[in-house]
């Protein structure tokens, strides 16, 4: 209650202060001319970017047969997770197959500039990909 009540004492300060120096405002700009006030018209339109839209890939009908792609961060439970994701599907699908690709960097910006040649390699030789977050 204190707290609403010390909210409503400071808006109606608030009001009361605006009032009044508006009104003193008011009373200075009456023995001069007031500017004429200018606005300045923006776009709410952003620019357009210049690269094209494509799609999403295409989902996989099935992974029999597949090449599936981990790529595991560096965190202490995305191994494991890993690990029980290639179980997992083993057991699914028996003619899958699984790279991991393990990332050291715990930033992803280095892939792009340590790792991209090892990275894109790794990218064009799946057929689909799984991150793996150990958080």
């Amino acid at each position: 209650m204190r707290r609403f009540l010390l909210a409503l004492s400071i808006g109606m300060f608030a009001v009361l202060a605006v009032r009044d120096s508006s009104g003193a405002q008011g009373a200075a700009n009456s023995k001069t001319k007031a500017p004429e006030t200018q606005y300045v018209v923006l776009s709410p339109w952003a620019d357009v970017d210049p690269i094209p839209l494509r799609g999403i890939s295409p989902r996989l009908q099935n992974l029999s047969g597949k090449k599936i792609g981990l790529f595991v961060n560096p965190k202490r439970a995305a191994m494991p997770i890993a690990e029980s994701i290639i179980r997992r599907l083993g057991a699914m699908y028996p003619d899958v197959q699984t790279v991991i690709f393990h990332s050291t960097q715990a930033n992803v910006n280095e892939i792009e500039t340590k790792n991209r040649e090892k990275f894109t390699a790794w990218a064009k030789g799946i057929d689909a990909a799984i991150l793996v977050v150990g958080d």
